[in-house]
């Protein structure tokens, strides 16, 4: 069937849930992403006529979706709420006329009930009352790169629900955080100042991630320093060239940057988000950065569905694997014994039970 005969066919009726994420039911809206989180298979097929339904295929449709990452401390959650507050209350603005905001704060997962430990949601109540802005604490569940394998399926549900601007919060693991790059449209990268040598080697690595780059908590010692540091970072990568560097590191990070040239320079900001110092500046740069971006979002996105395909086919393989060994029985527990024991390799008893999963498919 060709594309065209696949968007001429009649969509189905959307559920009675599905029409209220439409009409911005945070209720609804809840209820879908606990569904995805959960992995059933309905909830599933209710998003794909959603999202069809919603009309967000086009690049510069949908919500313009923003990712903070950063080491742990930066004060990422802080921030967030401080452009939530510039955002839903720009002065001389009524909030009801604002745009609506949605945040997606990756945390953490308990090891003992998976779910996530920190609660972000906590550090922004003074917008628990507000209906233009929906926060939803999802956990990492052992993700890597600081993001849950469901915030590609959240961002869509948000969009459906009207929100123009979607921020992700990731985890905040430092230097393999690759991931944000992939779902986001705009990646802010966020440092402190002082935290050693640890991060200044960190620096050099997220560069190639950031769209813009934020020093906070620009009071302490050392900021001034911290944003030389990350100018003159800067003007070595520039030196260099973007496109010299995309074929030198062939990795997601700058995959992710391809076509960088087209790009306008990356700010350096300085923010105290307690105080809201720089908060109206670094929105701004956002935004900027947003619209200059809109002729690169397809590539970008379309690198997004495929890594979001292959987790979601990873995690569907490593579940009927793990589901064959927990099933017990003399042949697995022999295997298990052989691999313990070192009479036969990992990789050659994996194999062996991936050519049965696909025989069997």
């Amino acid at each position: 069937m060709s594309r065209e005969q696949v968007s001429d066919t009649p969509l189905p009726p959307l559920s009675a849930r599905a029409e209220r994420i439409r009409a911005r039911d945070p209720a609804a809206m809840a209820s879908l992403m606990r569904d995805l989180e959960a992995g059933r298979p309905e909830a599933v097929t209710e998003l794909g006529q959603l999202v069809r339904a919603c009309g967000l295929s086009a690049p510069s449709q949908g919500p313009l979706v923003v990712g903070l990452t950063g080491p742990p401390g930066s004060g990422k959650s802080t921030l967030v709420d401080a452009l939530l507050g510039h955002w839903r209350g720009r002065a001389g603005e009524d909030a009801g006329d604002a745009r609506p905001v949605g945040v997606i704060a990756v945390d953490p997962s308990s090891p003992v009930h998976g779910g996530a430990i920190l609660g972000d949601r906590i550090r922004m109540q003074r917008h628990a009352t507000d209906p233009g802005v929906f926060v939803r604490s999802v956990a990492s569940r052992g993700a890597s790169g600081g993001l849950a394998r469901v915030v590609h399926d959240l961002i869509a549900v948000l969009g459906c629900g009207g929100f123009e601007l979607v921020l992700v919060e990731t985890v905040g693991v430092g230097q393999s955080e690759v991931d944000v790059t992939r779902e986001a449209d705009v990646t802010v990268v966020v440092l402190v100042p002082g935290l050693g040598d640890t991060i200044q080697a960190m620096k050099a690595g997220v560069l190639e991630l950031a769209d813009v780059l934020v020093v906070n908590k620009a009071d302490l010692p050392g900021a001034d320093a911290a944003v030389a540091n990350l100018r003159a970072m800067l003007e070595l990568r520039h030196a260099s060239g973007p496109r010299a560097a995309g074929h030198a590191h062939a990795g997601a990070a700058a995959a992710a940057h391809a076509g960088a040239e087209l790009a306008p320079e990356v700010p350096i900001l300085e923010t105290r988000a307690l105080a809201g110092d720089g908060i109206p500046a670094l929105a701004a740069a956002i935004e900027a950065a947003g619209a200059a971006r809109v002729p690169l979002r397809a590539a970008r996105r379309r690198r997004g569905a495929r890594d979001a395909i292959v987790l979601c086919a990873t995690r569907r393989l490593a579940a009927e694997l793990e589901a064959r060994l927990d099933a017990g029985g003399p042949d697995v527990l022999g295997m298990l014994d052989d691999v313990a024991e070192r009479r036969r390799s990992a990789i050659e008893v994996a194999e062996g039970l991936m050519a049965a999963v696909h025989d069997e498919y």
